[in-house]
């Protein structure tokens, strides 16, 4: 093993020995030496069968069968969750002709943040993580269950699903993907056009004909922004079947593995004898397996606030100095738009997450010697599936890249380090993607132009005042004050001004995510303003300093003069219409950025 990974798994293991003692206590708690149903009042058990057909209520009460919750955040909004359709009965079906029965446990919101882009729903995307952990906890918690499958892709839909099912972390639990839609228009073609409209040199209608023919079908979005992380740190975990992330939707590969990920679920339960519940298997490497898969990848900066919020709900402690010491020493090993000109088809067929986790694996980057849902050991994920005579087999990945454009070995990485900076200074700390940043456009230092929302930047754009070089400054936008809202309208501005040959770069509380592109973005700082933090203080003209290589985030001003400025106030209006009222308890109650955006925090803290 590198002796960096080595170093920050001890350390996290040590500084999360109390909390996951007390985690783990918990769970062989929670479960029992037979299915819990067992263990149900008559009329209790009566009521969870009674919408069973005769077949399922007759193996319920055998408690040799293994009863497997199924946990969907179907709806036909988004493409990517549109062919969960169709999976439950697929999956209910599978179990029968093993002797098992499904019951579909609940569904789980689900938003689509490329339709709220911009929108005042956008707002709401943090606090839906949070809905949806507590929904999973929702559904089960019956106690009728032995296994349970989770049925999600999205942005933060995923990581809601994990942390509730990791408060139920006694019970088997597999994750089935999708996958992504086939490629469309290019993701550089998309971007030229939406470029070109913000300069007023496309229409609304090639703008419009470029968005359908980029998002065109069921399936994930084909960028590498949280969506697909989602799915590459779900297989790099263990969570998911071998090779099963990136198969396309509606395909008898497809199908084969949604059928199989419900037989291998119950092999998982007590009465296969293989027992392995959630609990156990995210354990300390497997999380550091994940941050080496990010880094490796340049993927999402969402999951700055995710994996934190993740580990957390397992009694672990993971910090943006964990995941910022393994970028220094994780290679970049694929480029995917946004940090490429690929997708994610293309990032398949070059070798895909079989040859990155042989690569990492090989150079001793990654934790062999994990839990799996497909057994002990991450060895079994440098395999990829295929129908054989209409049946369902592995064989060894590709061992070389089929283009090394996209995907390359450790030994000719595209960069010696992971995509990811911690960045830190007098105006707070936070975080940068540095993976798709050019390297002359790392380090910006010019004057700050102050900014509340994002509409405010794009009308002073549209009249001229933007035509130098300048830090954008992008405040208000954190957990607490608006719900930390996306920021990707302003994207193309600012990379106008980029490649009019500016300086420029941008400083908020806020997110950009996993589409975060070639503006350098000093990104998730906080304290963030609406608790009063450095950029509260920051007025137009201020110097700022973002250094993306040395990751410092500094106002060059002296100390006293900044500290006796008064803070700023955010609009105390806001937060108001597109139910975003209903969410104002949960934002007062939201950790700051760096511990997961969570409002779990304070609950999750009590197991110290």
């Amino acid at each position: 093993m590198h002796p960096r990974v080595l170093e920050v798994t001890e350390r996290l293991v040590a500084r999360s020995r109390a909390t996951r003692e007390r985690y783990l206590a918990m769970i062989q708690a929670a479960a029992s030496e037979g299915p819990q149903r067992g263990k149900l009042q008559c009329a209790n058990f009566a009521h969870g069968v009674a919408g069973c057909g005769g077949g399922d209520k007759q193996r319920l009460r055998l408690m040799d069968a293994a009863n497997v919750a199924i946990v969907s955040a179907y709806n036909d909004m988004l493409s990517a969750h549109q062919p969960y359709e169709h999976y439950p009965e697929q999956i209910k079906q599978a179990l029968r002709e093993i002797g098992s029965v499904g019951q579909f446990a609940g569904g789980v919101p689900a938003m689509c943040d490329g339709v709220t882009q911009g929108e005042p729903g956008m707002e709401l995307g943090i606090a839906s993580r949070e809905v949806i952990a507590m929904s999973t906890a929702v559904a089960l918690s019956h106690n009728m269950f032995d296994a349970a499958l989770c049925l999600g892709i999205c942005d933060k839909i995923v990581p809601g699903l994990l942390m509730g099912a990791l408060r139920f972390g006694h019970l088997p639990t597999l994750f089935v993907p999708g996958g992504p839609m086939a490629t469309g228009l290019s993701n550089k073609e998309k971007a030229d056009v939406r470029q070109r409209y913000a300069e007023g040199k496309a229409s609304r209608d090639e703008l419009l004909e470029a968005e359908m023919k980029a998002y065109h079908s069921p399936g994930t979005c084909t960028f590498y922004g949280t969506a697909n992380t989602n799915q590459m740190l779900m297989e790099v975990m263990g969570l998911h079947l071998p090779g099963s992330s990136f198969v396309n939707p509606s395909t008898p590969l497809r199908d084969a593995l949604t059928i199989e990920a419900a037989r291998q679920v119950t092999r998982l339960t007590r009465q296969s004898g293989q027992f392995m519940p959630l609990g156990e298997l995210v354990d300390e490497r497997v999380l550091i397996n994940s941050i080496v898969a990010l880094h490796a990848t340049g993927g999402s900066t969402n999951h700055t606030l995710h994996m934190p919020a993740i580990a957390q709900a397992a009694g672990i402690h993971l910090t943006w100095q964990d995941m910022a010491d393994l970028s220094e020493v994780v290679p970049t090993l694929a480029h995917v738009y946004p940090n490429g000109k690929a997708d994610i088809n293309h990032f398949q067929a070059a070798g895909g997450v079989a040859f990155l986790v042989r690569e990492l694996l090989d150079a001793g980057l990654l934790h062999e010697d994990v839990n799996t849902v497909v057994g002990r050991g991450l060895r079994r994920y440098t395999q990829e599936p295929f129908l054989e005579d209409g049946q369902l087999v592995w064989r060894e990945g590709a061992s070389k890249s089929l283009d090394e454009n996209i995907l390359r070995p450790v030994a000719r990485p595209f960069s010696p380090e992971g995509g990811l900076r911690l960045m830190d200074g007098n105006l707070g700390r936070g975080v940068m993607k540095v993976s798709a940043v050019d390297p002359e456009h790392q380090m910006v230092e010019a004057p700050a132009r102050v900014f509340h929302d994002q509409q405010e930047l794009a009308d002073a754009f549209k009249a001229g005042e933007l035509e130098r070089d300048m830090v954008a400054v992008m405040r208000f936008q954190g957990p607490r004050s608006n719900g930390m809202p996306e920021l990707h309208k302003m994207t193309p501005y600012l990379g106008v001004l980029q490649d009019r040959g500016f300086k420029v770069a941008l400083v908020t509380d806020g997110r950009m995510s996993g589409a975060s592109g070639k503006i350098p973005a000093a990104i998730h700082v906080c304290p963030e303003a609406y608790d009063g933090g450095p950029l509260a203080r920051v007025r137009d003209g201020d110097i700022i300093r973002v250094d993306g290589r040395a990751g410092t985030l500094r106002i060059l001003l002296d100390p006293d003069e900044f500290a006796a400025r008064e803070p700023a106030r955010g609009d105390l209006d806001a937060g108001v219409g597109c139910g975003r009222e209903l969410f104002a308890f949960m934002r007062m109650a939201f950790s700051s950025a760096e511990q997961g955006a969570s409002a779990f925090t304070s609950s999750l803290e009590s197991l110290k």
